[in-house]
């Protein structure tokens, strides 16, 4: 059986916990906690060390996502996390343009860890104001190799839509690098 590390990351608030929550066969192991205004009045959770579910492909395959904490004060985890990846997804908040430049920061910080496949899922395109990807893709400066996709997080179809993408880039790499060890 093979074991494919998938690591969800983005911005707070962008849907990283419902993404994996969505699609994954058991229950999410999460670390969410409550956030809490100078009153003490409840805002919203927020993912503190990291979210994991799974996903059995078939008989020989199995996903681990393991879901960062998307505020920069929990930040130390996105290292921890991303050893050992496969490949990333880099989730926006296509509804939010105060989080793009978030969005690309967390992207190149990722790039920096390891030379994994990655894709960019464009969340909540059902909302009236959401960003189109190649909008997004122009403001976000990327090149037109990157799969910028579009998903909606608590949709199981769009969430296994973004990861089977990534699952073929990742297999798609390690077919490369396996055809190079042949030649070397």
């Amino acid at each position: 059986m093979q074991a494919v590390k998938m690591v969800i990351t983005g911005p707070f608030s962008a849907g990283k916990t419902r993404f994996i929550g969505t699609i994954s066969e058991i229950d999410v192991v999460s670390t969410e906690r409550r956030i809490t205004t100078s009153a003490e009045q409840i805002k919203d959770n927020t993912t503190v060390a990291m979210d994991f579910g799974r996903i059995t492909v078939d008989d020989d395959l199995v996903l681990y996502l393991f879901g960062t904490p998307g505020q920069r004060r929990f930040d130390f985890m996105w290292d921890i996390l991303s050893q050992g990846m496969l490949g990333f997804v880099v989730m926006i908040d296509s509804t939010k343009p105060e989080t793009f430049r978030e969005a690309k920061r967390i992207l190149e910080t990722f790039e920096s860890y390891a030379s994994t496949p990655y894709v960019i899922a464009a969340n909540k395109q059902d909302m009236e104001d959401a960003w189109e990807p190649e909008d997004l893709r122009i403001i976000l400066r990327l090149d037109s190799s990157i799969k910028i996709l579009p998903c909606i997080a608590g949709n199981k179809e769009s969430v296994k839509n973004v990861l089977l993408e990534l699952l073929y880039s990742i297999l798609e790499q390690i077919d490369q690098q396996e055809a190079q060890n042949q030649t070397d």
